[in-house]
């Protein structure tokens, strides 16, 4: 089983499918499922795609068989890019909140021990900040030798 896989298997199928029917996403569907659709856009922030290409190319690639991912094929890169504009995003924010309210609940528990840490903690943002060299002309390395 991928890690992909793994991860997955955190997120209720239930409950998702639940608020498929309640919004009716998959009414006129094209060929690719609303799970499809979230399955690939995982996929895509994870893996930190840039186009609906990287997407599809790397779920072909990465994942190998997709059946233990819950869907039936790869979505080509036309059918995300039509879904990505015509499918609304209230399935995904209301499954977004389901998930919050649930591992609220279950980890609940885990907020209580933070309050009583005897020690600081630090933490570390590990975010990347890219710099353009032609706004940013300090960010330029220039050697000082020969001069």
């Amino acid at each position: 089983m991928s890690l992909f896989s793994q991860l997955l298997s955190y997120f209720p199928r239930e409950k998702f499918d639940r608020l498929v029917k309640k919004h009716g996403s998959d009414k006129h569907r094209k060929g690719i499922n609303s799970w499809a659709h979230f399955v690939s856009m995982l996929f895509c922030h994870i893996g930190g795609a840039s186009s609906v290409h990287d997407i599809s190319k790397g779920l072909r690639i990465t994942t190998g068989n997709i059946n233990h991912l819950g869907i039936g094929r790869v979505p080509c890169k036309s059918s995300l890019s039509y879904i990505n504009r015509h499918r609304s995003y209230e399935l995904f924010r209301d499954f977004y909140y389901k998930m919050l309210e649930e591992l609220w609940h279950r980890h609940s528990f885990a907020l209580t021990g933070l309050k009583r840490l005897k020690r600081i903690v630090y933490l570390l943002d590990a975010t990347v900040i890219p710099l353009c060299l032609k706004v940013f002309d300090w960010a330029t390395y220039r050697s000082t030798k020969g001069q």
